[in-house]
């Protein structure tokens, strides 16, 4: 049957959808990419200190050999992933946190970059950084990615390239 627009009905007709069971609603997502940037941790004295914080990923995604994995990492790290990442790739990749340099003055009465709060708004704003990155399609293929979220130490010599899977 033609309608009076001209388009046939059938080539409009709704999909049959299939209802949602309890089992579909609480199973394992298809894909699923967790990343949670945790338990910061400030090493060190004097002009010797800095902080880093525990990335944990947990993936299904065919394209990570590892399905969970755990890493230290610093700023400095996600520095050096994004500068890869705007380096290698064609995606428009996020900014991080600011750098802090009020924060790094001399004769501040606080702790500075070392101050709780400054490292839990870093902490936050670090996790938003690597999840925007690897919820990427174009991004998860980079090899750069992959050692920063499991390689326990990241190889600043490697060869920047895709994964391939085989």
């Amino acid at each position: 049957m033609i309608s009076a627009e001209g388009v046939t009905q059938e080539s409009t007709r709704r999909l049959a959808t299939k209802k949602q069971t309890l089992d579909d609603a609480y199973a394992i997502p298809a894909n699923f990419l967790e990343i949670d940037v945790v338990n910061p941790i400030t090493h060190g004295i004097a002009r010797n200190r800095y902080s880093d914080y525990e990335v944990r990923m947990r993936s299904n995604l065919p394209v990570f050999k590892l399905k969970e994995s755990s890493v230290r990492r610093r700023y400095s790290d996600f520095e050096w992933l994004r500068s890869e990442l705007e380096r290698d790739s064609k995606i428009v990749v996020p900014p991080l946190p600011g750098k802090a340099w009020k924060r790094q003055m001399p004769f501040r009465n606080d702790e500075g970059i070392f101050e709780e709060d400054f490292i839990e708004e870093r902490r936050k704003g670090l996790e938003q950084f690597i999840n925007k990155v690897a919820g990427h399609p174009l991004a998860q293929n980079e090899r750069c990615l992959h050692m920063f979220l499991q390689e326990p130490v990241i190889d600043k010599s490697y060869v920047p390239g895709k994964i391939r899977n085989t």
